[in-house]
């Protein structure tokens, strides 16, 4: 099999309690983590891939609202 490296954007919506929107925005942006493999064998077997490592290279946070 060939490797390749793929760039994938996902967005998340997190509901934080903090002090203010400067913090709720930057601790949202640095105390998350959604990077790991979900696949199973049988996935792997089945479609013939493996992911061999993930990593966060981009985590923006967009837009900050008080609830």
């Amino acid at each position: 099999m060939k490797t390749f490296e793929v760039v994938l954007t996902k967005s998340f919506l997190v509901k934080i309690l903090a002090e203010n929107e400067i913090s709720a925005k930057e601790y949202s942006e640095f105390f998350t983590s959604d990077i790991f493999d979900i696949s199973t064998n049988e996935d792997r077997k089945k479609y013939n891939f493996e992911i061999n490592d993930i990593e966060c290279k981009f985590n923006p946070s967009y837009e900050v609202t008080e609830l």
